[in-house]
């Protein structure tokens, strides 16, 4: 099914632990796939950051849609409306970027697809919401940490935020981060150590997730 941007941003907040992933086999990364549903996550992030990007993320979209159609795959590491118009034209469900550039929020809108930009002081953040944003990402958030988050509520208490880079896969990074005030974190390589990937562990990451998606849900419920 086609994600229309409200669709993305819900189904990414009811489960908000995004997987930020790369890796340059397309089977391997099916594998990767299918762990992290099966631990409850509904939004993936496959980021382009090397040469295969485009031929591993053709056999995802088509395998998602396939056995997954009620998980939303977006493109990460976008740098400009080229590379943005490619990855739509391929089925991404939603548009991340480490920074925020106006000619990929140009793209986004002119495809009705969920644009996610990157931003790193309140000026940046605000000026993204201005072009459009619904969910800002601070990155990088082991630079900024959970106070920046915390003090940004303050001038911007409706900014959805999600936060990338510095946060662990465990129960007290993402208390000390939701606690802060972000809707949602993305993790990247802790979630996905190489010696777990080599060893075709795969049941360890679907393991990791669980714990950490009924974690969020239990500290959503409290709140």
């Amino acid at each position: 099914m086609a994600f229309e941007p409200p669709q993305v941003y819900q189904t990414l907040l009811s489960a908000p632990i995004v997987p930020v992933f790369y890796y340059a086999d397309a089977d391997v990364t099916c594998q990767i796939i299918k762990a992290c549903y099966e631990g409850g996550i509904r939004a993936f992030e496959f980021t382009n950051r090397g040469e295969k990007a485009k031929e591993v993320f053709k056999v995802l979209r088509e395998y998602i849609s396939t056995n997954y159609p009620e998980m939303a795959l977006g493109i990460g590491t976008i740098f400009n409306a080229l590379q943005a118009e490619e990855f739509i034209a391929l089925g991404a469900d939603f548009v991340v970027q480490p920074f925020t550039a106006t000619d990929v929020a140009e793209v986004c809108k002119a495809h009705n697809i969920a644009w996610m930009p990157g931003a790193m002081t309140i000026s940046e953040v605000y000026n993204a919401t201005l072009l459009g944003a619904e969910i800002v990402k601070i990155f990088p958030g082991n630079v900024v940490g959970p106070g920046f988050v915390k003090a940004l509520k303050g001038p911007l208490p409706n900014v959805k935020v999600m936060v990338t880079g510095g946060v662990e896969p465990t129960t007290d990074s993402l208390q000390e981060w939701f606690l802060a005030g972000v809707s949602a974190v993305g993790i990247g390589s802790q979630l996905f150590p190489k010696a777990t990937i080599e060893s075709g562990n795969f049941e360890e990451i679907t393991g990791k997730i669980y714990t950490l998606i009924s974690y969020y849900q239990t500290l959503a419920s409290a709140q």
